[in-house]
């Protein structure tokens, strides 16, 4: 065969392979499809550092890059498979058939898989290498018409058979049953959001978050698509009794609504991954007491429905005055499925890797030392309280027109609140900034500081206090393990 053509054999045989799994596994689990199995694997077997290079480069298309990087990966795997088989298809059928193998390992690998997902990859290795070895035998120079045929139809086959895993796949009517939840109704309304709770007209976020923009960083390459009428919490572990909840079970005891600020632990100091949303949902405490927390019962493990964990302190989420919520709503309309819907917990004060699984189906009472956590064993600590943190947002590194400069960014500190915060120029003197109204403890706040400035280069710090006298501290610290410090700076030329 020609190298164009052998090349050919190869990526045609792997996109046959790849459908055929995404076909079968839209019969027995989405995510057993190979190509998500082993994203999904990559995910978890990466170091922490690698994970937050990509977080920090990339934001919330992560995801997408690791998607790229492993097709092209596969791709030129396929076409070195190909070129290494031009007299004899043995090296192109050995190497597809550890493709083969490398997807049944993902697929076991995944603890939300079921026994029959392991057909997924099995039919995505063995039409890898019978396609291949058939091609190969057709694409002979004596058959140059013919295999380009042949090349075309299985390239034709392979492409309605993965759109037709994918109509499958996503056949459960997620967005019909957000639909028919309807308006989620608070017995307990949050307090309105005070005018002046926000300097957006400074350069500040608004106070709350709208959804579309509300940050992003979880796990899942694929996200959960689970009705709510098929939904179940089930509650268990060092408990009196056990509890197995439905989503109508939820929506006909008292929901309250709360403004919530949520904070991701791999923010760097001035970084995005904060936002604001008014929650509504059960509170967290009254189902566990329900259940009867057992005194030696410290850990509060939380399940996905994707198989991710989170380990949060008992203390933390059976106090009522910390407003820990098994979230249904989010921003007036049920949770977006991209958030968690049907049911997700948002725990004030804590980063979200200890408080904030999405798509949330089992809660069990246990303790620390008999169960980890899904980011404890790559390197993150057990307990993780937010810290106190100011951002800068406004200006921007850019140059200014006039002299007059209002500085403007935002704080948190949940759940103690934010008391003060504090700007200075060029290493002089703190000056304090004003801040907006105060809304809640377990919510950032916004601050401003107009200034008059010289022309040339400037550069503005900015630290707060919160209202237990912590100071946000100087010293530069990385998120791992258990959250970022230091004082956001920020240089900008006055014109």
């Amino acid at each position: 065969m020609s190298r164009w053509t052998a090349a050919l054999v190869g990526i045609v045989s792997l996109v046959a392979a790849l459908a055929a799994g995404h076909l079968v596994a839209a019969l027995v689990g989405p995510a057993a499809s190979p190509f998500l199995a082993v994203g999904n694997a990559v995910i978890d077997l990466t170091p922490t550092p690698l994970k937050d290079f990509a977080v920090r480069a990339f934001g919330t298309y992560d995801k997408l890059v690791l998607l790229i990087g492993i097709a092209l990966v596969i791709a030129a795997l396929a076409v070195v498979a190909g070129l290494l088989s031009r007299k004899t298809a043995t090296p192109g059928t050995v190497l597809a058939g550890v493709l083969g193998a490398v997807g049944v390992a993902a697929v076991l690998y995944r603890p939300d898989l079921g026994q029959l997902a392991i057909l997924a990859p099995l039919a995505a290795g063995a039409v890898g290498i019978g396609v291949f070895r058939w091609l190969h035998g057709e694409a002979q120079p004596e058959r140059h018409v013919e295999s380009r045929r042949n090349l075309l139809i299985v390239a034709g086959a392979s492409a309605f058979a993965g759109l037709g895993g994918q109509a499958l796949g996503t056949r459960t009517d997620v967005e019909g049953s957000r639909a028919a939840v309807g308006e989620l109704k608070a017995a307990k309304k949050a307090p309105a959001i005070p005018a002046g709770a926000d300097f957006v007209q400074d350069g500040t976020p608004s106070f709350i978050t709208p959804n579309r923009d509300f940050y992003r960083i979880d796990t899942a390459l694929s996200v959960p698509r689970l009705r709510a009428e098929d939904w179940t919490l089930r509650v268990h572990g060092l408990v009196d009794r056990e509890l197995t909840l439905h989503y109508a079970d939820l929506r006909r005891r008292d929901l309250v609504e709360r403004a919530i600020t949520m904070t991701c632990v791999s923010n760097e100091v001035g970084g995005p991954y904060v936002s604001t949303a008014t929650f509504i949902g059960v509170p967290l405490h009254e189902v566990l007491d329900e259940a009867g927390i057992r005194p030696d019962a410290d850990q509060l493990f939380s399940t996905s429905a994707d198989g991710w964990t989170a380990g949060t302190p008992v203390d933390v989420v059976r106090d009522p005055a910390r407003g820990a919520l098994i979230a249904l709503g989010m921003n007036g309309e049920p949770l977006p499925v991209e958030h968690g819907f049907p049911a997700r917990l948002v725990v004030p004060g804590l980063y979200g890797y200890v408080s904030a699984t999405k798509w949330v189906v089992d809660l069990e009472l246990t303790t620390f030392a008999a169960k980890r956590a899904y980011w404890l064993d790559r390197g993150w600590a057990e307990r993780a309280p937010i810290k106190t943190m100011s951002r800068i947002d406004a200006p921007k590194g850019r140059s200014t027109t006039g002299r007059r400069v209002t500085v403007a960014g935002v704080a948190w500190a949940q759940p103690t609140g934010i008391a003060k915060v504090e700007v200075r120029v060029d290493g002089g003197p703190w000056q304090v900034a004003e801040l907006s109204a105060d809304v809640d403890d377990a919510t950032w706040r916004m601050w401003r500081l107009p200034l008059d400035l010289d022309p040339g280069r400037h550069t503005v710090e900015s630290r707060a206090t919160d209202k237990s006298g912590s100071t946000q501290p100087q010293a530069r610290v990385a998120p791992v393990p258990d959250g970022a410090t230091g004082w956001h700076s920020v240089s900008f030329t006055v014109g």
